[in-house]
């Protein structure tokens, strides 16, 4: 059974659907990730460093090394290749909101009721 992806916390509340550069043929569509343009966002844009920037979102310097290493590849071969991006999917919620799963807790008991 595979793991379930741990939510990366997005800030940007609304972001661009596509981007289309001039001359791009309507079949070479590459899909970033919500989460790889925050991550780009935060380190590109902001310029926080990675240990810093995983902790706004949410996850180990490890992930987020990842996450933003896909999202520049993907950027990359987009740019070059004049492929249409599409900015869509991922893992995200949006900072301050309540995912749509529901949250498990503990409840502790302090006294044992024994027979």
């Amino acid at each position: 059974m595979v793991r379930p992806k741990k939510l990366r916390f997005v800030d940007t509340a609304s972001f661009p659907d596509a981007f289309i550069p001039e001359g791009c043929s309507p079949a070479e569509i590459l899909k970033l990730p919500v989460e790889g343009l925050e991550a780009l966002r935060l380190s590109d844009v902001e310029g926080l460093d990675q240990e810093n920037a995983a902790m706004r979102m949410g996850v180990s310097r490890q992930t987020y090394g990842r996450v933003l290493s896909a999202a520049r590849r993907v950027v990359a071969e987009a740019l070059v290749n004049k492929y249409r991006l599409e900015i869509e999917g991922g893992s995200y919620t949006h900072r301050g909101r309540q995912s749509g799963g529901k949250r498990r807790r503990r409840r502790r008991r302090d006294s044992f009721d024994g027979p």
